[in-house]
């Protein structure tokens, strides 16, 4: 059954905890929260759009773990012209 959730796009909840877990684990490595995320994510939004039309609420920002790295990733709608 757990399958036929997740073709729907839903996930059970020890998937969503096990994500969870991954992203409080990745942030106290790093010594960012989020707050500090939310701060660089303010910024970049600040920065960005004085170039090109984003869509503000859209604008993601995730911390990822691949092996020993740590990536900062930044999804960033741009509106067209």
């Amino acid at each position: 059954m757990a399958d036929w959730l997740k073709i729907l796009g839903k996930e059970d909840s020890a998937d969503t905890a096990k994500e969870r877990l991954k992203l409080v684990l990745i942030h106290d490595r790093t010594n960012l929260n989020a707050r500090v995320l939310d701060e660089m994510k303010d910024e970049l939004i600040e920065v960005i759009s004085r170039h090109v039309a984003i869509d503000a609420a859209e604008v993601q920002i995730t911390m990822k773990h691949e092996g020993r790295e740590q990536r900062l990733i930044c999804d960033i709608p741009v509106l067209p012209k």
